[in-house]
């Protein structure tokens, strides 16, 4: 999975250069910050309503690949968010691999404590 989103990163910076008139993810970065919240905003909207509707029917499959198409929609565009803040996947995967050392109720609780 790492090269799939390594390849994914790839494109992105590559497309982050690219003309606006050219490339969705270049038009997304030219709009600037607000815009790409926005998309990830809405995308983890319709994955939470997609998670809904397969928790009321978890046998249609059509509702499965609808929630990992969200899935996949909220990813993509919370990767451009990282991209365009000059953060990279690596990192989130770096955050996430330190975790497997705390237990789950340990590190929300050492997230709750430091200074906001």
């Amino acid at each position: 999975m790492s090269d799939v989103l390594e390849q994914l990163a790839e494109t992105l910076e590559q497309r982050k250069k690219a003309s606006p008139d050219s490339s969705y993810v270049s038009s997304l970065h030219h709009k600037g910050l607000n815009k790409i919240l926005e998309k990830v905003g809405e995308e983890a909207t319709e994955t939470l309503l997609a998670a809904k509707d397969l928790g009321a029917d978890r046998e249609s499959e059509a509702l499965k690949k609808a929630l990992v198409g969200e899935t996949a929609d909220l990813w993509f565009h919370t990767l451009v968010m990282l991209s365009h803040l000059g953060l990279s996947h690596d990192e989130v995967l770096e955050e996430l691999r330190k975790r497997f050392t705390l237990s789950g109720l340990a590190e929300k609780a050492s997230r709750t404590s430091k200074p906001g």
